[in-house]
């Protein structure tokens, strides 16, 4: 059964205003890609987290998406990662960033980005489960509708196959990358439409479901009750909570196996 996509052409207009790459979490993607010349970014957005001191090529299938990237990014061709038109080995290294969820499945593509790279693959994604609690109860119907989508980070490492290791990076308190776990300490920012309209959740739930979701925070936050359970987290710099970092190194001499399966 096929899960539900996002229509970007429609839902995706403001990535480039509130989608900003995070320098921190820039500088760990970079580093993962270790010496890489040519990279390869796939479900490349609005060009986020993509290095400007390398060659890139940048694949994404949303015009709406394409048309948000800086005059100075790597165009991007117009495909699906899940049928990469690249030959094996073509680049040093591959990148897809907070996007996996949106392939069908995740690993098709996951294993075309192993085919087509010839050392490290690195993956940004999270681990819907380390949400922090108060996400986990106040946008639970969200968090649902997500599961599905989100591959387990163990899958993650099956499909691209190598050698696979997995860091966790920490979230900082004033995040520019406005995905939800970005406001763990700001949670009167889901409150403003502009912020939700550029997470995909919110697309994907049935109508009036993000208005009960706003209302029972709004609720929460005007009471005081938010602040009473979860106030202390205002205090924080930085919360260790879902993002992950999977990073596939080719196994030297592997050249000639069976590449992961495809399920």
């Amino acid at each position: 059964m096929a899960r539900p996509r996002v229509d970007y052409e429609r839902h995706g207009h403001s990535y480039a205003q509130n989608r900003r790459a995070d320098p921190r979490i820039e500088a760990r993607i970079h580093a993962a890609l270790g010496d890489a010349g040519t990279v390869l970014n796939v479900g490349a957005g609005s060009g986020s987290y993509e290095p400007k001191d390398r060659d890139v090529t940048a694949v994404e299938p949303s015009a709406t998406m394409r048309a948000q990237r800086p005059a100075d990014a790597a165009a991007a061709i117009d495909a699906r990662a899940e049928d990469l038109p690249f030959e094996e080995d073509s680049f040093d290294a591959a990148m897809a960033c907070v996007t996996i969820h949106h392939w069908e499945p995740p690993a098709a593509g996951l294993a075309e980005l192993r085919r087509v790279a010839r050392g490290p693959v690195v993956v940004f994604t999270f681990d819907l489960d380390r949400l922090p609690a108060w996400q986990l109860e106040f946008l639970a119907e969200g968090v649902e509708v997500e599961r599905p989508r989100f591959p387990a980070i163990a899958e993650v490492e099956e499909a691209l196959g190598g050698r696979t290791r997995v860091e966790r990076i920490a979230t900082p308190a004033d995040c520019t990358d406005g995905f939800f776990e970005a406001f763990w300490s700001r949670p009167e920012a889901l409150l403003d439409p502009r912020i939700r309209a550029s997470q995909s959740m919110w697309a994907l739930l049935d109508p009036g479901v993000e208005e009960r979701i706003v209302s029972r925070l709004t609720t929460a936050l005007d009471s005081g009750a938010w602040d009473t359970e979860h106030g202390h987290l205002r205090e924080q710099e930085s919360l260790e909570g879902s993002l992950r970092l999977v990073i596939s190194e080719p196994i030297a001499g592997a050249a000639d196996t069976d590449p992961p399966a495809v399920g």
